[in-house]
């Protein structure tokens, strides 16, 4: 089996596993699971994100830092901070805006799980093969 299909493969497992592990009928729940383990350690909170570390693994073991590495990382970077932003948002500061208060409580389609399988996979697939 070739390298970039195993890699490609792990990447669609590591997705779909994170999909399954923040899966919530809105954000506002998805932020509450990710505050249980955001509370009991903030390690803990990061290892939830498995596709960030695998990406960032990837491009160190294959040297390969091109422009569809970077979109990569930095929508998972944006993606985390923006989690632990709202947790802080919510639990900490407990001063949140309106706005922001009816976007947690919005419905999350059943295929927002999914994005990010038909975003980085094939993003990694030609960051590999660039």
């Amino acid at each position: 089996m070739d390298m970039v299909i195993q890699l490609i493969i792990i990447m669609i497992f590591l997705e779909l596993m994170e999909a399954h592990l923040q899966r919530a009928d809105t954000l506002g729940e998805m932020i509450d699971r990710l505050y249980v383990y955001y509370n009991k350690s903030v390690f803990l909170f990061f290892i939830y994100h498995p596709t960030f570390y695998f990406v960032l693994c990837v491009a160190l073991y294959l040297d390969t830092f091109n422009i569809y590495i970077i979109i990569i990382l930095l929508f998972k970077v944006f993606d985390v901070f923006f989690k632990i932003e709202m947790i802080k948002q919510r639990y900490q500061v407990k001063n949140m805006d309106s706005e922001l208060a009816e976007m947690l409580n919005s419905k999350i389609a059943p295929w927002m799980g999914f994005l990010g399988l038909f975003t980085y996979v094939p993003l990694l697939f030609m960051a590999i093969s660039s």
